[in-house]
């Protein structure tokens, strides 16, 4: 295979235009990326693992409804106005944490809900010919350090394309997309075969998923302007992953760290109290009321 010298990782993409539906009616007004955990909006925690991967540059692939996102990462001067004026500087510390510099954050609108590989195909102009980060806010990866960070230093290390995965039970594999692996390289990374979406349980390449993070190279664009719809009448990112594996490394990297999917109900539910428990000013005080509730 082919393998150009890999160039610095310095953008991330944030599909963030779907509906919502699974939390209607929370969801009706304010787009699910914007529920909180804690006190943070979802979308808060996936920027925060970027930043602190090195990423530069924030692309939010939005659909309609979705204008508190932009808010939400903009310069909300009357609200910092008032907390300078009555001298709240921590909570104005707080609201300044979560703003992106000028110019890097860009918005651009999935116009139809065509998939998660339409989704990555709106931001070609803006990721442009590097490669970039591609992160699903629903997946919230709790780990020290961030996952993103984790598969950066691996993608500096292998170059290619980098995919989390994460081990699930074998009678589950059935729900995702499952890798095939091949070389191993050290206790976390692997060469990738193959990808399968969705596959039967007795057919699965192994048990390990896809799971919400990808570091990709832009050749992915190509691939993806020319793909058919797949599962579901949509455009599925795997579908162009293994178009371009024929052509690219690919690597599969076992981050350390926990997903809580707050996509579904029971996994945000869970993230909620495992964020609060481990928060120092929250854990102490809600662990009791914790355990009073369980009793």
């Amino acid at each position: 295979m082919s393998q150009k010298p890999h160039k610095r990782v310095r953008k991330v993409v944030f599909p963030v235009a779907g509906l919502g539906t699974r939390f209607l009616p929370a969801t009706k007004v304010i787009p699910k990326e914007m529920l909180t955990v804690v006190d943070k909006p979802v979308i808060q925690y996936a920027v925060e693992e970027a930043i602190e991967a090195g990423i530069e540059h924030f692309v939010f692939v939005t659909g309609r409804g979705k204008v508190a996102i932009e808010d939400h990462f903009d310069l909300a001067f009357e609200l910092e106005s008032t907390l300078k004026t009555r001298g709240k500087n921590a909570e104005l510390e707080i609201l300044k944490s979560t703003r992106p510099l000028f110019g890097a954050a860009s918005f651009v609108r999935q116009q139809e809900p065509l998939g998660l590989g339409h989704a990555v195909w709106c931001a070609r102009d803006i990721i442009g010919d590097e490669p970039f980060a591609l992160a699903l806010p629903d997946m919230l990866i709790k780990g020290v350090p961030g996952c993103l960070a984790q598969m950066i230093e691996t993608y500096n290390n292998h170059g290619g394309n980098v995919i989390a995965v994460e081990e699930v039970p074998h009678e589950h594999v059935n729900r995702y997309g499952v890798v095939a692996l091949d070389k191993q390289f050290d206790d976390r990374t692997h060469s990738i075969t193959a990808m399968v979406e969705k596959p039967k349980i007795e057919d699965a390449p192994s048990d390990l998923i896809i799971s919400g993070r990808y570091i990709l190279q832009p050749e992915i664009f190509s691939k993806l302007a020319e793909q058919k719809p797949g599962a579901g009448g949509e455009i599925q990112l795997t579908d162009s992953m293994i178009e371009l594996l024929t052509d690219q490394n690919f690597f599969a990297y076992r981050f350390d760290g926990k997903t809580y999917d707050c996509g579904d109900k029971i996994g945000y539910l869970a993230a909620n109290v495992a964020y609060a428990l481990d928060r120092p000013d929250i854990g102490p005080k809600f662990r009791p009321v914790l355990d009073q509730l369980i009793k």
